[in-house]
């Protein structure tokens, strides 16, 4: 099996697989015939009123970050998850039979949106850290990359499908498809051998975890990046819904099935993305500061694209950039976190990924409804440039990225990374340096015992997992080698 899809060597890898697919296809299908009623049905073609139900939906991924996080550390994962991929197949069978019925308002759609939300905000991060059980650690970022590349071959066919059953049978046919649709990731959990499961470090029982994620995080500069640039990407960018169904009805004058087939082509380049970051050995940093300022300039082409065809070649390009952002951010965050951490990281993660959309969501939504929607698309350009803005510094701030002078004081076409009298045989900094700063002296040796979740402990060469100091170190140098090895060809 070639390397791309090596993760599916694993046999519960790809009962699990196969299950998340169906039920993929069938959430972008509620998805998008949830925003088509919203916006066409319950209200005039209200961006903000689209805003505010996807805020709803996402918001509790922020509130819920410390318990979610905790949860997904200390329980079950399989058992958790059978409860809510249950529970929001309850949810979609209930949305469904209120449209059918007629009594579907604005409020109600508010309050399931509420309710799904909550239950994806616990679901998030178990299922995240629930892949590095069904395959061995050096393939967790390939499943990661492959479970992205079935979500969004799920994104390609859902809205295609569901823009079509709209139109036909109507959106409470869509809701009900979706509730059975959970059927096949319950199904497929059940029938996962336990016995073959990777066996992963839990918390302990102790005071303070709640906290020890954000301990955790905050100790950890490469990290600290990654959720800014995230955030970023994730409040003004990743609103696909909002840019998509505007453009489509207010610009474009396309009908349900046209906005499903609009971001079905937005899905073929978030395949493609997915499977580009699938196919590498490991995620590499400097691959996310590339894709943003892809992303960016992707999102300004969609700005000014005069028509529907240049307008879907664009989306194209943004679904491949955002993708490979965001699979390679959380390949990195996951195969550098202690296991032990892991469910709090990543909850972490997912807060600040998706938890940032009730603030982005109504502010785009009123930034299309006043100035047009082709000004939305121009806050998610800004957003990819700001965030490429971000990464930059952090080489130049915590890896000494410089450009190197040549003869007569012309620049060269060469980047070098190291801070001076600071460099490894690589380039890189030292571990301690990143943690502290290149100029700060060592803080003094602590005799107090730490805690099972204290950084202290977790960092230790001694702790399990890929995120001791020693692997993270070794792992750096690496890749900054590689950096210095292509910028020079360059």
């Amino acid at each position: 099996m070639s390397a791309m899809f090596r993760s599916l060597s694993s046999l519960n890898y790809r009962i699990w697989f196969a299950g998340a697919l169906v039920s993929n296809v069938g959430t972008w299908m509620q998805r998008t015939a949830q925003d088509w009623i919203v916006l066409t049905e319950l209200s005039d073609h209200d961006a903000v009123a689209l805003g505010i139900t996807t805020a709803l939906q996402l918001g509790p991924q922020l509130l819920l970050v410390p318990v979610s996080g905790l949860i997904a550390d200390r329980f079950d994962r399989r058992r958790t998850l059978l409860v809510t991929q249950i529970s929001m197949g309850v949810l979609g069978l209930g949305l469904g039979v209120i449209v059918l019925s007629g009594l579907a308002q604005l409020w109600i759609v508010y309050v399931f949106a509420l309710l799904l939300g909550i239950a994806s905000a616990i679901d998030a991060p178990v299922r995240q850290t629930f892949v590095a059980e069904l395959v061995s650690g050096a393939n967790v970022s390939n499943a990661v990359a492959l479970n992205s590349a079935s979500f969004n071959a799920a994104r390609t066919i859902g809205p295609a499908v569901a823009g079509l059953l709209v139109a036909v049978i109507g959106a409470g046919w869509v809701f009900l498809l979706n509730a059975g649709s959970f059927a096949a990731v319950v199904v497929s959990l059940l029938f996962i051998r336990r016995s073959a499961l990777v066996v992963m470090a839990r918390s302990p029982r102790a005071k303070g975890q709640l906290l020890a994620g954000f301990r955790y995080v905050r100790g950890r500069p490469d990290l600290v990046m990654l959720f800014v640039i995230v955030f970023i990407i994730g409040t003004f960018g990743f609103n696909y819904q909002i840019f998509v169904s505007t453009m489509s009805t207010s610009v474009f004058g396309l009908d349900s099935a046209g906005f499903g087939l609009l971001t079905s082509v937005m899905a073929v380049g978030s395949v493609a993305g997915a499977l580009l970051s699938a196919s590498r050995d490991k995620p590499r940093v400097r691959l996310i500061f590339l894709a943003c300022a892809g992303f960016g300039v992707s999102a300004l082409a969609a700005a000014v694209s005069p028509t529907l065809a240049l307008f879907a070649v664009a989306l194209v390009f943004i679904g491949f950039a955002g993708q490979v952002m965001i699979t390679t951010a959380n390949g990195t965050v996951q195969t550098t976190t202690d296991q032990r951490m892991r469910g709090r990281v990543m909850a972490l993660y997912m807060a600040i990924f998706m938890g940032g959309t009730p603030i982005g969501a109504p502010l785009l939504g009123a930034v299309a409804n006043t100035f047009g929607p082709r000004w939305g698309l121009g806050v998610a350009a800004l957003a990819g440039f700001v965030a490429f803005g971000a990464g930059v510094f952090y080489l130049v701030r915590w890896r000494g990225m410089r450009v190197e002078l040549g003869a007569h004081g012309r620049l060269r076409p060469r980047l070098v990374f190291g801070a001076s009298g600071a460099e490894t045989l690589t380039g890189s900094l030292s571990l301690a340096e990143i943690g502290r700063g290149a100029e700060s002296p060592a803080p003094p040796e602590s005799t107090a015992p730490a805690s099972p979740d204290s950084p202290e402990s977790l960092e230790s060469p001694e702790s399990p997992g890929p995120a001791s100091a020693t692997e993270r170190e070794e792992e750096l140098e690496d890749d900054l080698a590689l950096d210095e090895t292509e910028a020079r060809r360059a």
